[in-house]
């Protein structure tokens, strides 16, 4: 991977100055190289990462398991495109081993999943069978931690 691409995800709020320091090149060419990226498409968006115990909204997250029937002259890709485009959907991946696709979903509770299943995931044409599996807490997420050790608290001594 381009080193440029490696010191913006490993911190996307990294400064054209910083970066270019890193780099050993001009501010003019970090911030040429990231415009060329951004058009070509290799950087499709930037984000922050939040801890989801902190920000307390409560929304439920599922990870779920599809399986699904190839399209003829589309194969999987224009059903995956199809169950991407459903706003519960934060992310789709065509997968290897027991099942077609990984759907990761998000609604503000779990009749709020539930219903989308139900109603729009499980319905869609092509759709054969889900599993799901909800999220309980998150540990690290895209290489970061997110849970910092407690530093040790010392017992008082007592004779």
């Amino acid at each position: 991977m381009d080193r440029l691409l490696e010191l913006l995800k490993t911190n996307g709020r990294t400064s054209a100055a910083d970066l270019a320091r890193v780099l050993s090149v001009s501010e003019e060419e970090v911030a040429s190289r990231l415009e060329a990226f951004e058009a070509d498409g290799t950087i499709v968006g930037y984000q922050a990462l939040f801890d989801p115990e902190k920000t307390g909204n409560g929304a439920v997250e599922a990870v779920i398991e599809v399986r699904i029937t190839p399209e003829r002259g589309g194969g999987f890709d224009r059903l995956a495109a199809r169950i991407s485009k459903f706003e519960e959907v934060q992310s789709c991946y065509l997968m290897s081993g027991g099942y077609d696709l990984l759907v990761i979903v998000q609604g503000k509770n779990l009749q709020a999943i539930g219903r989308f299943i139900a109603e729009k995931l499980s319905t869609t044409k092509g759709v054969l069978s889900t599993a799901t599996h909800f999220r309980l807490k998150a540990y690290k997420e895209n290489g970061i931690y997110l849970h910092r050790e407690a530093k040790p608290q010392r017992l008082a001594v007592s004779p």
